[in-house]
């Protein structure tokens, strides 16, 4: 995974390694501009994003949502405030007051949000979590000027343009989506059909739940989380890919999202979580 800050910055405590080097070299914000026409292109900003005290985040809503449906912040679950779920391990509708620092399109911190709730949160099969608020997407733009990212509900494409967008480093990585895995597995945690990146997005500790934005229409189609750091096989911070037969690939410095459409299927009216719906194939407890 892509260290929470704490450990990311005990990294910089070590001359010559950790984050220090990647940090500077941080693609700043940048607004796709090579899109073919006649495709409108979105300017990718930091607006709806978070901060979180470890990682990053943004308030996301569903192509259904409605105004004043409570609003959700999605991050990974290896950011959750109680440490790393186990392997297997799914949590549902457990109390939380945690905060997160909403940004607006600069980057700024224009306010301060809090949870009721982790409505759902693992790392099996993938590496999300998703707090409720205690206020709704209404209430947030009438406030604040600022309307949630939206959940793309269909499987991302390869070679689509996309940029990974930290709420905690305010920065953002531009690239593409290079392939997909079909097993991700680093040490005991295992992901399916997870998203690859071109080698542009050198993601850093602290970039853990970014959503990773489509620069043509603005939605999100995937969650920020890992990486391989050193070409280690299969071992923390070092994800390696297994095909369906089996084989495994390493790709040093390549970094890594899960993908989020599936999300959407699980969630009715009011932001209420149901993963017995129809369609829902998130893991249940």
């Amino acid at each position: 995974m892509k260290k929470p800050l704490l450990a990311a910055l005990g990294a910089l405590m070590i001359t010559g390694t950790g984050l220090a080097a990647p940090a500077v070299a941080a693609t700043e914000t940048k607004t796709a501009t090579d899109t073919p026409a006649p495709t409108a292109v979105q300017a990718v900003t930091f607006a709806g994003t978070v901060s979180l005290s470890n990682c990053s985040g943004s308030v996301v809503r569903f192509p259904d949502s409605e105004d004043d449906d409570p609003a959700l912040v999605m991050s990974n679950g290896h950011c959750l405030e109680t440490g790393f779920p186990a392997a297997g391990e799914v949590i549902v509708d457990r109390a939380s007051t945690r905060t997160f620092g909403l940004l607006n399109s600069a980057g700024t911190r224009v306010a301060t949000l809090r949870a009721s709730k982790i409505t759902y949160a693992t790392m099996t099969d993938t590496d999300v979590s998703l707090y409720q608020l205690t206020t709704t997407y209404g209430a947030i733009k009438s406030s604040y000027g600022i309307s949630p990212l939206t959940l793309n509900d269909t499987h991302p494409v390869a070679g689509t343009a996309i940029t990974v967008v930290s709420g905690y480093w305010k920065r953002t990585y531009a690239c593409n989506v290079d392939g997909f895995a079909y097993r991700l597995k680093e040490g005991a945690w295992t992901w399916k059909d997870s998203v690859r990146y071109t080698s542009a997005c050198q993601t850093i500790g602290g970039t853990s739940g970014s959503p990773v934005v489509d620069n043509a229409t603005g939605n999100v189609v995937a969650v920020n989380n890992t990486g391989n750091e050193d070409g280690g096989r299969c071992t923390d911070n070092n994800p390696c890919e297994v095909d369906a037969n089996g084989t495994v690939t390493v790709r040093e410095g390549i970094n890594y999202g899960q993908e989020t459409y599936q999300i959407p299927a699980c969630f009715g009216l009011d932001s209420k979580l149901d993963l017995n719906a129809t369609g829902c194939t998130l893991p249940k407890p």
